[in-house]
């Protein structure tokens, strides 16, 4: 598989989005449904808390990925959906702090919603991954 990363912003030194990603001639994909920040007994985890709702919720993600065959490098586009802009926008290091521990370097977008499926839940994110 070819990937080539189109029009990348950066925040400061670190990449904060691609535009867009060209994947060339994959050999699987995988599409993630919407993941949340569920603890261990399947419980919002970190309610009231933006940060540690976006580490659960790359943890969970991840956790998919390996049980595919995937890591989170392999993601090509990922959507965070939140029902707080702003406190996603104020947290987004811990986004990109994510993104870059694993070479992640997706296409993105984050959108703010009227509700998501449990209301003590800050974010979800959904993505597709290729190899």
């Amino acid at each position: 598989m070819r990937r080539e990363d189109i029009d990348p912003r950066f925040l400061g030194d670190r990449l904060a989005y691609n535009r867009a990603v060209v994947v060339e001639q994959p050999q699987r994909r995988l599409v993630l449904a919407g993941h949340e920040a569920r603890d261990d007994e399947g419980g919002i985890a970190a309610v009231g808390d933006v940060r540690g709702q976006i580490r659960m919720t790359f943890r969970r993600l991840g956790e998919t990925l390996d049980k595919a065959g995937f890591a989170l490098s392999d993601l090509v586009q990922i959507r965070i959906f939140t029902v707080d802009i702003e406190a996603v926008t104020a947290n987004y290091d811990a986004v990109l702090g994510e993104l870059a521990d694993t070479n992640c370097r997706p296409a993105s977008l984050p959108a703010e919603v009227r509700a998501l499926s449990d209301p003590r839940m800050l974010i979800e994110i959904e993505g597709v991954a290729a190899q």
